[in-house]
């Protein structure tokens, strides 16, 4: 290999060494400024230790209202079939560990199959949820809630 046959790699002859005496342009500190670790070679920041922290960078988005926030269990067709009981109400999703509170406010969702009859009280119901228990032959309750969602 000889030195005329070497090939161009990018921009190799537009690269200026920095820090070579006052004619590279960037002579003295090199661009670096006086001291500490920033001037030093081998540098690098952490990456959580970069000056602005990072709840201070990221944009601030939305509002959660955790004051007046009402918590939904939502339940699934696929989840009754644990269930035993033709009855089912809060108190027995409770017991199965569906919901987390025996007064909480309860959604029935329509995701899954359901193969037997049951009569099953929630507060809401999805339109296909309800529309799968009524063809299997059960009956859906009601129970009268003062919150207000979508269906």
């Amino acid at each position: 290999m000889k030195l005329h046959n070497l090939v161009k790699i990018g921009n190799s002859d537009h690269t200026r060494r920095r820090g070579r005496g006052d004619s590279s342009g960037r002579g003295g500190t090199s661009g670096r400024g006086h001291k500490g670790g920033k001037a030093r070679s081998g540098y690098s920041p952490a990456p959580c230790c970069c000056g602005i922290p990072y709840y201070r960078r990221l944009p601030k988005r939305g509002f959660k209202n955790f004051l007046f926030k009402t918590n939904i269990a939502i339940v699934n067709i696929a989840d009754l079939s644990r269930i035993s009981e033709d009855v089912i109400s809060k108190a027995i999703l409770f017991k199965y560990g569906l919901v987390n509170k025996s007064n909480a406010i309860v959604k029935v969702l329509g995701t899954g199959e359901l193969n037997r009859k049951i009569t099953l009280k929630a507060d809401f119901f999805s339109a296909k949820a309800e529309k799968k228990i009524l063809a299997a032959g059960g009956v859906v309750i009601r129970l009268s809630s003062d919150v207000d969602i979508e269906n």
